[in-house]
């Protein structure tokens, strides 16, 4: 067998073992009442205690391939982001989301500052508090019936715009870690970047896209939907990159300005059997890369992670359910609001993912971190059922 051959068949090995993982979990996850996602982040973390010799975590391939799965999945939010709803609650979900990342970004740089390790590891951990999962929240408000109440509305209307201005975080983060020092100069230059950026294409995309929709109508190849689709994200993600900002900006962008046409359920519909291919292998990814010793409390120096952990989840419910007092108007239920925005799901998994590959944190802070995510988004469902019951 040639060397060509064999990293071959080592690749499609660990493509095999990572989607069968994701599928197996996944399901047990669902059939548990729980997100597939936390299924898929489990299958990861059992592969990561190396029964297979030739799966590798650090894999530059599989690494690739679960940046594209990011992208994709970024892509989707956007694309299931629905703006004219949101422009709707607009005033009272923008308040519930600036609480919702004002109050757990300070409490989390709060307690990383008293521990002795502010500046960039804060910045990153108040950061990673900030995240809301819109998917996970509306994925159990679906199950109960409660998608259309007042409470739902503006829950996933705060939970779109944490995610617009969490992607903007991530991409001032991302410039941060490439920088290698945190200057506050710095990181607002990218964060407004980033806003321009996105104020920008939603303001001349629309034309873009119903023209990009135009033209596929007049196409007859196989796939020229999907295709012409993708390209597009690929394009603004792309254009992100060159003005300074993030690639899954752009991806997100693109996906918001599809949404915006007749197209939206076509293209949602012929992307979804691309992204559950590839946005499993990240989660998955992520999982792997959790090292479970870092809990193993008879360990010596492990205690002090582990109380970190658990301080992270107390905050972490603190500061979201703090977000629903932003609610001031009358007879709508604040704690249903606060606990709406708890889970962090896909999105704090994408957070811990940057900050371990861009050097910002190292494996300890990441099991803390991850462990928050986890503890959240387990939480949420049943905290759901209970208080719109």
């Amino acid at each position: 067998m040639t060397m060509h051959e064999a990293n071959i068949v080592v690749f499609l090995a660990n493509l095999l073992t990572i989607l069968l993982s994701a599928r197996i979990f996944g399901e047990a996850a669902e059939r548990w009442g729980q997100p597939a996602v936390l299924g898929e982040l489990l299958g990861g973390v059992v592969l990561g205690f190396g029964f297979f010799s030739f799966f590798h975590p650090n894999d530059p391939a599989l690494t690739l391939m679960a940046e594209f799965g990011v992208i994709l999945l970024l892509f989707e939010t956007g694309i299931n982001s629905d703006l004219s709803e949101l422009l709707r609650v607009g005033p009272v979900s923008l308040a519930v989301a600036c609480v919702g990342m004002l109050v757990p970004f300070a409490l989390g740089y709060g307690i990383m500052a008293l521990s002795g390790r502010g500046g960039m590891e804060g910045v990153f951990v108040g950061a990673a508090l900030t995240a809301t999962s819109v998917g996970i929240t509306a994925r159990v408000l679906s199950d109960m019936g409660k998608i259309k109440t007042p409470e739902a509305q503006i829950i996933l209307g705060a939970a779109v715009i944490d995610d617009i201005l969490g992607i903007i975080l991530l991409s001032t983060l991302q410039a941060v870690a490439a920088s290698g020092t945190f200057a506050w100069t710095a990181a607002a230059r990218t964060a407004l970047l980033a806003v321009m950026f996105l104020a920008l294409a939603l303001w001349l995309g629309p034309r873009l896209s119903r023209s990009l929709v135009g033209w596929v109508e007049r196409m007859r190849g196989r796939g020229i939907l999907i295709t012409s689709a993708v390209c597009f994200a690929f394009a603004l993600a792309l254009l992100a990159h060159a003005v300074g900002t993030a690639l899954i900006v752009g991806a997100f962008t693109a996906g918001a300005l599809l949404a915006g046409t007749d197209k939206r359920e076509d293209i949602d519909g012929a992307l979804k059997p691309l992204a559950d291919v590839f946005v499993p292998i990240f989660f998955v990814m992520v999982g792997a890369k959790v090292r479970l010793s870092e809990y193993n409390p008879f360990i010596p120096g492990n205690l002090g992670m582990i109380g970190l952990a658990a301080a992270l989840v107390v905050l972490a419910v603190g500061g979201k359910l703090a977000s629903g007092w932003a609610v001031r108007t009358s007879g709508l239920n604040r704690w249903r609001v606060g606990i709406g925005m708890i889970p962090r799901g896909e999105v704090g998994l994408i957070f811990a993912q940057i900050g371990l590959a861009s050097g910002m944190i190292g494996f300890s802070l990441y099991a803390a971190v991850v462990g928050m995510v986890v503890v959240t988004t387990f939480l949420a469902p049943p905290l759901l059922r209970r208080a719109f019951s």
